[in-house]
């Protein structure tokens, strides 16, 4: 379920901050599409909130969670460029659990 559709301008900037961060973080080239989404989790032991990343390079898909609202990720909360491979989704394998 899709979290809050509020649109004020601190959750809009939060949004557009996390976006420029990710971009920034993976060296992402200007075409790649990122989507950043705050995500309501009803789920035991998940977070109210959480915070989506999904990014697109030359047809392959990468995603990140991030267990705390949009308003309140942090660059550091960021996975390390390092790991961008690991980020890779593989076809067939989703986040059935989560």
């Amino acid at each position: 379920m899709f979290g809050s559709t509020q649109r004020s301008p601190e959750r809009l900037e939060a949004l557009e901050r996390v976006t420029r961060w990710t971009r920034e973080r993976f060296g992402l080239p200007g075409d790649a599409v990122v989507s950043v989404s705050e995500i309501a989790c009803r789920l035991p032991g998940c977070p109210p909130l959480e915070t989506v990343v999904l990014f697109w390079i030359a047809g392959r898909l990468y995603r990140f969670k991030l267990f705390k609202p949009v308003a309140q990720v942090a660059h550091d909360d960021l996975p390390y460029a390092w790991l961008k491979e690991a980020l890779a989704v593989e076809e067939g394998i989703g986040w059935e659990c989560c």
